[in-house]
């Protein structure tokens, strides 16, 4: 019995080597197609990368050029669009009058303004000065009266102290 188990044990062991065999070889295939998969695929990454930098630095020129072309195009524009109604004229007088109207219109507005501030400023002032007069008013009327009650009380204790002196004295 212990060849037979021996026997079967070389087989195994014969059969496990070619396994071994067989997949060692599949994978350097493997791994071999593996490299050269990612060789290919990283040399056209890099190309992408070079070309997008190249592509980068040339869009950055051009909006170096671009850039002050529409500034100035839309300074034109607007330029072009304020003088336009001063071409004629007509159209010149009519754009004159307009800003005449418009600037009388501002200083009929900035008279009522300062009218109204004026006004407000005199009925403050004249608010201010008579709560400050009825204040004097009703303090001085106050004092008054709590001076006369401090001289009535002086002359009662001193016509008090008087009597009181004259009463002890020996006769």
């Amino acid at each position: 019995m212990a060849t037979q188990t021996q026997t079967q044990r070389r087989a195994s062991a014969k059969k496990a080597a070619a396994t071994r065999k067989r997949n060692a070889s599949r994978s350097t295939a493997s791994r071999a197609r593996t490299t050269a998969k990612t060789t290919a695929s990283s040399a056209s990454t890099r190309a992408k990368a070079e070309a997008t930098g190249i592509q980068a630095f040339a869009l950055q020129a051009e909006r170096v050029v671009l850039i002050p072309v529409g500034a100035a195009l839309t300074a034109r524009d607007n330029v072009v669009e304020n003088v336009k109604p001063f071409t004629s004229r007509n159209t010149a007088e009519r754009e004159i009058t307009k800003l005449q109207r418009r600037v009388a219109t501002n200083l009929r507005k900035f008279e009522r303004r300062g009218t109204t501030a004026r006004n407000k400023f005199q009925r403050d002032v004249k608010r201010n000065r008579t709560q400050v007069e009825r204040f004097v008013r009703t303090n001085r009327r106050s004092l008054e009266a709590q001076a006369k009650d401090v001289r009535k009380n002086v002359e009662t204790q001193a016509n008090d102290l008087v009597s009181n002196v004259v009463s002890n004295l020996p006769s």
